[in-house]
């Protein structure tokens, strides 16, 4: 059996009027896209080394697109 040493989660979906991207990390939420606002958000303490997403956003929406191509099938 191996240790686990750090505990990550991505998560992704969609419907055909909403969608959802984020990722945590020890289960704090450490980014998020925001598609109202189309931009990634990266709701980290001040007390942590800041983790950043680069093309992040641009991928979430890149994800929401393939989720909504696979609804259609």
């Amino acid at each position: 059996s191996a240790d686990v040493l750090h505990e990550d989660l991505a998560i992704n979906g969609c419907s055909d009027s909403d969608g959802e991207d984020m990722y945590t990390l020890e289960g704090e939420e450490v980014w998020y896209a925001d598609f109202i606002n189309k931009r990634g958000v990266e709701p980290q303490t001040s007390f942590i080394g800041h983790i950043t997403y680069p093309g992040g956003y641009e991928q979430a929406v890149a994800n929401q697109q393939i989720c909504r191509g696979n609804l259609k099938n």
